[in-house]
């Protein structure tokens, strides 16, 4: 699984909205304020919303089709399986961990024969596909807070590249 951060934008603009709300034009008063309101959900931290990131994640099936639940606030964009998997002949890199080499032969012979739906009714869960997502810190501390105990290990490796790479971390759950 590989995870990178894009871009992040908003943060300014966000603030000033914040602002709003306490009739403030202090902006650097109002960064202190929104770090205090960053943990307190059920509505205080609604600016986060406005944060956005765009994540490039390169991830098993498996964890997509987990990541799914997450639909709302979250757009993504992918390296389609309908337009991609006939291109070219699968390998070990293709996947999260090696797989079966009877698995791989099977499923590249039906690359070969441009069989779409036999390709893909065998292609294992832990082919790798890429995606970009754009999603916002309020969707991020939900993700967090919902998957840092998950038994995944794709989940944690998520999670700390997330942490690693935002520019505002601190507005992240407190682990």
């Amino acid at each position: 699984m590989e995870v990178k951060i894009l871009n992040e934008s908003g943060y300014n603009e966000a603030i000033y909205g914040l602002s709003l709300s306490y009739n403030v034009t202090d902006i650097d008063k109002m960064k202190q304020v929104a770090n205090n309101l960053a943990h307190k959900d059920g509505g205080h931290n609604k600016f986060l919303e406005s944060i956005m990131l765009w994540v490039d994640i390169d991830a098993p099936r498996y964890w997509w089709s987990q990541m799914d639940t997450y639909r709302i606030g979250v757009t993504k964009n992918s390296e389609s399986t309908m337009h991609t998997l006939l291109k070219r002949e699968l390998n070990d890199m293709d996947f999260e961990n090696p797989i079966n080499p009877v698995v791989l032969d099977t499923v590249n012979m039906f690359i070969r024969n441009k069989e779409f739906e036999m390709a893909k009714d065998h292609l294992p869960e832990g082919f790798l596909q890429q995606r970009a997502i754009c999603t916002s810190y309020k969707v991020l501390r939900n993700i967090i807070q919902q998957r840092h105990t998950h038994k995944l290990k794709a989940w944690h490796k998520f999670i700390d590249e997330i942490y690693r790479q935002a520019k505002y971390a601190q507005f992240l759950p407190i682990l």
